[in-house]
């Protein structure tokens, strides 16, 4: 049993106490503390004075060695580590370790960031006005980070919010997912071990949401870090006060365009992971594929065959492939969206039916009308959906969203074409004969238009954690 607790030193006021439920068999795995909005002043208010006063108790070296403390600390649990994703998440156990991987390497990511941190010298001496100066600029911290994250990576997402805000010098609360809150829990713990000084991250969970709109709308929170859906992101980020800064990373449908010159067998088994990863439940989930019509039989057969072999069940087990939804509502929105999509013409072609009350079969859908929801809202569900197309304009037309906007993918062996949809496609990242969810956690990560605003990837959230500081100095007194 799992007992999460509120990792503050603030008086948290009353307290609420939530069961936590596996999301393959629904039996109660543990229990999470949840704050009122009687503890969030208070919360504040420490980190807050962390970031006034205690900035010489945590130096650029204090950091760089509690990252290698927190690193090692994270390799030697990483078999613990990744069951409890498994375990409270539902990601299977082969993805959950790649997971803490990742992980472990944003650790070193985060080092890396102060190391290479550094100011500029801005040119003097060029005009009368500047004669005799000279000026400089160099990184401080921003100030009290918000962080409110997601079930999807319940470690790595974590690890993405929390370090940047870390190495850059802001102390930073994190809010994580009450789905998956042990990963969290567990993982600031880590960080303790490690010698963060305590004051500089507090772990809460909240019962209502309006507990954390108290926390965005506070004149001291400087940054909010926002991992969820497009409704509450955009909501969130009107609730901030004047001068604070935002990150929000929502999601999309990702579209794939595949044409007519590529090996359809090759690129299969990622394409496949592309869709069915987590379940579908992931914000570059591929969801709207878009296929050149004289290959488009052959592609869906082949789908099709590669789906089949795809284990759904358990995911603590090795040869799971799939595991369940996060809750079994989800299951029946799912269902709801898909029986909507058939009713209206769509072509199943494989799937369609929940297995049980937390697992949804992986589904193939060809043809949905184009406005339906499951072609034109996120579903975060184990659906595809096939396209034909005659011309590459068409597909993109169909690619394009009006809304979303995040990752998109084009498979094909002709350069022209792949530069034109580089140019064409509306999307933050388009990837050519990759798929949409690759990621490293070095790169830029994120969404335009409903898709989000602001760059994840750890390089970038230290830098939007920052500020650059002028200082100018003139030298003929």
């Amino acid at each position: 049993m799992i007992n999460v607790k509120n990792l503050t030193l603030a008086d948290t006021g009353k307290i609420i106490t939530k069961d936590i439920l596996s999301p393959w068999d629904r039996i109660k795995i543990g229990t999470v503390e949840c704050i009122t909005n009687s503890g969030v002043d208070n919360i504040i208010k420490l980190a807050h004075d962390a970031f006034l006063y205690s900035g010489n108790s945590f130096t650029k070296e204090d950091r760089m060695t509690f990252f290698d403390n927190a690193k090692n600390k994270l390799e030697e649990k990483f078999d613990y580590f990744s069951s409890l994703i498994s375990l409270e998440g539902g990601k299977p156990i082969k993805d959950a370790q790649i997971e803490v991987k990742r992980a472990i390497n944003g650790l070193e990511l985060c080092k890396d960031c102060i190391k290479s941190s550094h100011g500029v010298e801005i040119p003097m001496n060029l005009n009368l006005a500047s004669k005799n100066k000279i000026a400089i600029e160099k990184e401080f911290p921003r100030g009290v980070v918000f962080a409110v994250s997601a079930f999807n990576h319940p470690l790595n997402l974590i690890v993405h919010q929390i370090g940047p805000a870390l190495a850059a010098g802001c102390p930073v609360i994190i809010k994580p997912s009450a789905e998956t809150p042990a990963s969290c829990y567990e993982f600031v713990n880590i960080l303790f071990e490690s010698h963060l000084p305590i004051e500089f991250c507090q772990m809460i969970n909240v019962a209502d949401h309006k507990v954390i709109e108290k926390f965005v709308c506070h004149e001291d929170i400087s940054f909010l870090s926002f991992i969820g859906s497009s409704n509450v992101g955009w909501k969130l980020k009107s609730l901030l006060s004047p001068g604070s800064k935002c990150a929000l990373e929502h999601g999309g449908v990702a579209p794939v365009i595949l044409d007519n010159t590529i090996d359809l067998k090759k690129i299969m088994k990622p394409l496949v992971k592309a869709c069915f990863y987590h379940a579908g439940q992931v914000c570059v989930s591929t969801q709207n594929i878009i296929v050149h019509n004289d290959v488009i039989d052959q592609f869906v057969d082949l789908l099709s065959d590669e789906v089949s072999v795809l284990k759904i069940g358990d995911p603590l087990l090795s040869d799971t492939d799939v595991g369940p939804l996060i809750r079994p509502t989800e299951v029946d929105r799912v269902e709801l969206i898909v029986n909507e999509a058939i009713k209206n013409g769509a072509n199943l072609i494989k799937g369609g039916k929940r297995i049980s009350d937390t697992c949804y079969e992986c589904t193939i859908l060809k043809n949905p009308p184009i406005d339906s929801k499951v072609a034109q809202q996120e579903i975060f569900g184990p659906i595809v959906n096939i396209f034909g197309y005659n011309n590459i304009d068409e597909a993109i037309k169909l690619a394009n969203h009006n809304k979303f906007a995040f990752q998109s993918s084009v498979f094909t062996n002709n350069l022209s074409m792949a530069l034109y949809c580089y140019e064409k496609l509306i999307a933050k990242t388009v990837l050519i004969n990759e798929q949409t969810t690759f990621r490293v956690d070095w790169m830029p990560f994120g969404g335009i238009n409903h898709s989000g605003e602001g760059v994840g990837g750890i390089p970038y959230s230290y830098a939007d954690m920052s500020y650059k500081k002028t200082l100018i100095i003139d030298d003929s007194l």
